[in-house]
């Protein structure tokens, strides 16, 4: 994908067909189409072109980079409410931490670690789970997310409050819906387990491809990009 170049008319106009299309996928399942946060993922947005998301009256963006985002954050400061959801490291959680509300991709007993070491009040995340257990791909499989939590709940400081998940690229519907289904399960399950410690609500599922998808089956933050640019 080449980097972004356009007008925030054109931006605001597709963004007002994402959020319809999230709001009839939302009341099709009987879902409150509200309880859906439609998160910009802004990888191939440069620093200077991020104006044009704020003119276009984005307010959530996701990043992949951490210098990135430190970047974009030192230029637009809060005009815009950050979410981290790239693989990220250890040591470069002590650049995202103060910037972003919601890391979407811990996975790492690294990270969990360092997180509560640099936390300076409880801080919530999102755990990746690699629902199809692809080799190319980061996150926890479904059959070790338990014996995580159990090592993680040392770490106060770190509130799981939900899954992410990216389902493998492909051409069938029904495959794709059915990963987020899993997903879906996966906390429900987790959040009866870990009543009064861990939440589990949030579910960042669906991109571009397949947001309408991950709706159906309970997301709560899509994260969307080319559809946009």
């Amino acid at each position: 994908m080449k980097q972004f170049s356009g007008s925030a008319g054109d931006v605001r106009r597709r963004l007002a067909e994402v959020r319809e299309r999230v709001a009839v996928a939302a009341r099709d399942a009987g879902r409150d189409p509200d309880r859906v946060r439609i998160l910009v993922a802004t990888k191939y947005v440069d620093v200077e072109t991020m104006g044009v998301l704020a003119e276009a009256g984005i307010r959530l963006v996701g990043e992949n980079r951490a210098q990135d985002l430190a970047a974009k954050q030192a230029r637009y400061g809060d005009d815009f409410e950050y979410h981290f959801i790239g693989h990220l490291q250890s040591r470069k959680v002590r650049l995202v931490l103060p910037i972003v509300t919601l890391i979407h991709s811990v996975s790492t007993m690294s990270v969990v670690q360092e997180i509560a070491t640099r936390a300076t009040k409880p801080t919530d995340v999102l755990l990746e789970v690699n629902i199809a257990e692809e080799a190319s791909k980061s996150g926890l499989a479904p059959r070790e997310v338990d014996a995580f939590l159990e090592q993680a709940a040392e770490y106060r400081a770190v509130r799981f409050a939900g899954l992410m998940c990216m389902p493998p690229l492909g051409d069938d519907p029904a495959i794709t819906r059915r990963h987020f289904a899993r997903t879906r399960e996966l906390s429900e399950r987790l959040s009866a387990a870990w009543v009064g410690t861990y939440t589990f609500g949030e579910l960042s599922m669906g991109t571009s491809a397949d947001y309408e998808l991950a709706v159906a089956e309970g997301a709560t933050i899509v994260r969307v990009g080319s559809v946009l640019f």
